[in-house]
């Protein structure tokens, strides 16, 4: 198997070339922004061309979700740009696209879970220029495979786990946003999914192509995420004594950008159609300490 890989340095991208640098018989090309501006449609055109890969892995991504509302060009050039000229250089090369997206393509209020047949309304240019880029990959390459996902973390890269352990050695008290749920997603989980697929893609030469949604079950608050990982932290000698943790609602807790008060994503269809499995993200905060550095 063939791979090319976009953000390879990102949270997902440092897990996929981890996991794939494991397995035989498969040759990985992993850039990230340094190597390849996936902005510049000719040097993706040129780069996608000379690998020919089998399988486009698509881990690059603007994510600040707070800046994106002053830095629209820029948001909108990795998130919906960089994915058509991919998807454009896949579709000539006969390779498949994998494109991770966001619950943050959906307004967010809904009762209950989230399906990938729900209709889309982002309410900030993040979510906006991911759905952008989402269908970009649509008009531009058959064989594709957008990939849904929300509250990442891992060892590599920012993220709430590790705000949560930087704050928690300073601070004696945190006050977290208790009225926003999701299911928080190991990075980890989300690679080896979309190498789950990617395989499947390259040795059954067909699948249900389209958008799936994937993250960690069981949901949570913030809230209670932060409590998990003061858990883990003060089992696994991480933190001495945790911080006092208070529930506020988001009204508290004002942004640039609007958040979701509701990012629960169904995942029943990429069980169904690749027997793939929630994220366990508790099993993940059990390895702690890889997200102090220690």
């Amino acid at each position: 198997m063939r791979v090319l890989i976009t953000g390879c340095n990102g949270q997902v991208g440092h897990c996929l070339v981890t996991q794939l640098s494991k397995r035989v018989n498969t040759t990985v090309l992993s850039l990230d922004k340094q190597h390849l501006d996936i902005t510049d449609q000719e040097a993706v055109r040129s780069m996608v061309h000379e690998f020919q890969p089998e399988i486009i892995i698509n881990a690059a991504a603007y994510t600040a979700v707070d800046k994106a509302e002053s830095e629209v060009e820029l948001s909108y050039a990795i998130n919906r740009d960089g994915p058509k000229y991919l998807a454009s250089a896949a579709q000539e090369v006969g390779a498949a696209i994998l494109h991770i997206s966001t619950d943050y393509v959906f307004e967010g209020n809904k009762v209950g879970e989230y399906y990938e047949s729900d209709i889309t309304s982002p309410q900030g240019v993040y979510g906006e220029s991911k759905l952008a880029g989402e269908l970009a990959v649509i008009e531009n390459c058959e064989q594709h495979i957008i990939l849904r996902t929300a509250w990442v973390f891992g060892e590599n890269g920012n993220n709430f786990v590790k705000t949560m352990l930087r704050l928690g050695t300073d601070r004696n008290e945190l006050s977290i946003v208790g009225d926003q749920c999701g299911g928080p997603t190991y990075a980890g989980d989300i690679a080896a999914a979309l190498i789950q697929i990617a395989e499947a893609v390259v040795a059954e030469g067909s699948v249900e192509y389209g958008v799936y949604h994937f993250s960690g079950f069981p949901y949570v608050s913030w809230f209670e995420f932060a409590q998990a990982i003061f858990g883990a932290a003060e089992k696994h000698n991480v933190i001495n004594l945790p911080p006092k943790l208070i529930s506020i609602g988001t009204a508290q807790y004002p942004t640039p950008a609007k958040r979701p008060s509701n990012s629960k994503l169904d995942m029943d269809k990429i069980s169904r159609a690749f027997s793939i499995k929630a994220s366990d993200w508790q099993a993940a905060l059990e390895n702690i300490k890889a997200y102090t550095g220690r």
